[in-house]
């Protein structure tokens, strides 16, 4: 039986002292085309219990997901998702990338409810806060002046914090839109099957195409020889 993701870290972060949490994941890290995308969902002290169903976006189909991403935007205190192109990617790296689309997650949800005072992210690393040495700052966050909030990496967080649950699936159903849209440009790559992931039709197209200029040239493609306008 699947776990049910609750508040619990959340409200443990509340009760220490924090007025905005929000939950923050990725999708779209490990594609060869179209952007990453960053969804960020905020929760304070008086937000109930999450709309039913949610869950980490992997593990629920297509039409779950969008059945349940209206149920979350009205749910969270506030929710935003940010992107990071194929361009950004092949300038600054992925875990940069990742950075400024969350910065940009995080900047839309300013403009609703202030700074977010804790970040709960999935997995073990901290993408998210600014490296004390940081070779990209100049291209690797937006300029807005706001400080980095404290951030709490946990293990499957996707998996057991509503609001981290909440926050993939905005962004895997935004992410997913967007492949869809690009598919219509270029439909030999079945974008909009595949979502700009490796499966064989979209790496048969890159071996017979070359790469589009929504693909990541600084990876490893095959057909990186070629390209298309």
């Amino acid at each position: 039986m699947r776990a049910v993701p609750t508040l619990r870290q959340e409200r443990a972060l509340l009760a220490s002292g924090a007025r905005l949490v929000a939950g923050m994941d990725e999708v779209g890290r490990g594609a060869l085309a179209g952007p990453v995308s960053v969804g960020v969902v905020v929760v304070d002290s008086a937000t109930r219990t999450g709309p039913k169903g949610v869950a980490d976006s992997k593990l629920l189909t297509p039409a779950a997901r969008e059945a349940i991403a209206p149920a979350v935007r009205s749910w969270a205190v506030a929710w935003g998702v940010g992107h990071a192109g194929p361009a950004e990617i092949d300038e600054i790296g992925i875990i940069a990338a990742l950075r400024v689309a969350g910065r940009r997650a995080l900047a839309q949800v300013r403009l609703l409810c202030g700074d977010v005072d804790v970040v709960v992210l999935d997995g073990k690393h901290d993408w998210l806060s600014t490296p004390s040495l940081d070779l990209f700052a100049a291209a690797d966050a937006p300029d807005d002046g706001a400080p980095d909030p404290a951030v709490r990496t946990l293990i499957k967080a996707d998996m057991t914090c509503t609001s981290v649950a909440a926050a993939s699936v905005l962004a895997k159903v935004e992410r997913d839109a967007i492949l869809v849209e690009l598919a219509q440009r270029h439909p030999e790559y079945a974008w909009d099957q595949n979502k700009g992931y490796s499966a064989k039709a979209h790496m048969d197209a890159l071996g017979l195409h070359g790469p589009t200029p929504q693909h990541r040239r600084s990876w490893n493609l095959p057909g990186t020889a070629a390209s298309v306008g």
